[in-house]
């Protein structure tokens, strides 16, 4: 089989270059050995999403009494496990209707591996000939040696949603945004929870400030460990964990979800044949502006390599790398948006943009005392924004606290824009809003920038605003 461009995974970045690529004219080949969805729909973003939604509802119940609401919650978890496969099952389906509606001929259910930088062998023995090729193959669960005795008492996100009811315990091991987005949702539900990190680190965050009021907030959850190194053994039909490090222990846990990482699923695909240099991790050594990898007709997109691992962007690399690969050699580079990415805690957390550098500017606010927090009841968090020093546009953030999901997006397109704090401060801010407490960070920048006066627009705000 010959064609323009050969695009290998049909998850949202092999998607988006396929259609990006005949989009331009080019003759697509897609192949997948499955075509089951993506990892969004499937195993990612939406169930993931249905079971943080039951837990919501599960704790504003329980935490009605703070407005006088006398209520207890009876969490039936079959039933909640059922509601999370069928809602999912529904997302699967809409992505599987987009795959159906792909040409006839477009797409081609195999297993491919490179024989050269532009040919493929196909696991029927064919092949497939393509001008260029684009990378798409996502990435997949990582489970380290230590947990092999537990067996199937190991779960991962591909496959915890399948649990036909709750556990009564689990053990998660990995401080990263899915294992906190997933422990807080399995403790609000009434799992007991514990969280193990073998580093300091947690939720991926290069603030110490923010990552300090995160664990503090969800710290009093559940437990976290972290610095710890675990030994694992299967007793009577549990887990038997043991800990090293500050709070070293032992205990027994029902179910172990390992949340360690999604390293690029690349193991099988015969890359060395390319000849591509790779870095350390196996991944190809690639431009991020326009995803080739060195000057070889091949492209990465989405998970597999490494960079961004969030549903939007393998959307926007799937078109870089489509786009691409159709007008090879004519290879153009793409302004990249900046970085956003968010966890669905309660709060959420959102990092937008660069992390602090050593001259930022930054304005910190907390959200213990703001109006909006405090109406609510859900008065926790602390924001960060950075901002250059040079310039006094802004650069970046940190931001945990109550609907944080949304504002981070003002923040985001502000950062795209080359807002200033200044320029932000004199927009309107509705009163009383969650909104209002970016505010004081905003002014700290102002302050220490000794920016323009802001007459009387930044004095009106009420007390705690």
């Amino acid at each position: 089989m010959k064609c323009d461009v050969a695009v290998i995974g049909a998850g949202t970045a092999g998607l988006a270059a396929e259609r990006a690529a005949r989009k331009v004219g080019a003759k697509t080949i897609l192949i997948d050995d499955h075509f089951a969805g993506t990892t969004c729909a499937t195993v990612g973003c939406m169930p993931s999403k249905l079971l943080i939604a039951a837990a919501k509802a599960a704790h504003r119940v329980r935490e009605a009494s703070i407005f006088g609401i006398r209520a207890r919650p009876t969490i039936d978890g079959r039933a909640v496990m059922e509601r999370l496969r069928k809602e999912r099952d529904a997302f699967v389906a809409a992505t599987l209707k987009s795959i159906d509606e792909i040409p006839p001929g477009v797409r081609l259910k195999q297993r491919a591996q490179f024989i050269d930088e532009t040919t493929l062998r196909l696991g029927d023995g064919g092949t497939v000939s393509a001008k260029a090729v684009v990378v798409a193959t996502g990435a997949r669960p990582s489970v380290p040696k230590v947990f092999e005795p537990l067996s199937k008492l190991v779960l991962t996100n591909e496959t915890v949603f399948e649990l036909a009811t709750l556990p009564q315990s689990i053990a998660v091991v990995g401080a990263g945004p899915l294992g906190l987005e997933l422990a807080q949702a399995f403790a609000r539900l009434g799992v007991d929870i514990a969280v193990f990190e073998q580093s300091d680190h947690v939720a991926a965050l290069r603030d110490p400030e923010i990552a300090k009021e995160l664990k503090s907030v969800l710290g009093v959850e559940f437990p976290m460990h972290f610095g710890v190194e675990l030994e694992a053994a299967q007793e009577g039909g549990v887990a038997r964990l043991s800990w090293s490090g500050p709070s070293a222990g032992t205990k027994s846990f029902e179910r172990v979800l390992v949340a360690t990482g999604r390293p690029p699923e690349l193991h099988d695909l015969g890359l060395a044949a390319t000849g591509a240099a790779v870095d350390k991790r196996g991944i190809p050594n690639f431009d991020k502006a326009t995803l080739q990898c060195g000057d070889a007709p091949i492209f990465l997109a989405g998970d597999v390599d490494g960079e961004r691992p969030v549903l939007h962007e393998a959307s926007f690399e799937g078109y870089i790398a489509g786009r691409n690969a159709a007008s090879y050699p004519d290879v153009r580079p793409s302004r990249r948006p900046p970085p956003f990415s968010i966890m669905f805690t309660e709060p959420p957390l959102a990092v937008v943009g660069a992390p602090a550098s050593e001259d930022a500017v930054i304005g910190t606010a907390s959200y213990a005392e703001q109006g909006r927090a405090k109406v609510e009841a859900c008065n926790v968090g602390l924001i960060r924004i950075y901002a250059d020093r040079s310039s006094g546009k802004l650069a970046g953030a940190a931001l945990f606290g109550p609907a944080m999901d949304h504002i981070a997006h003002l923040i985001a397109w502000s950062i795209e824009r080359g807002d200033t704090a200044t320029a932000l401060l004199r927009m309107p801010f509705y009163h009383p809003t969650f909104e209002e407490g970016l505010k004081p960070a905003l002014r700290q920048i102002c302050e220490a920038l000794q920016a323009p006066e802001l007459g009387d627009l930044d004095e009106t705000a009420p007390p705690g605003a």
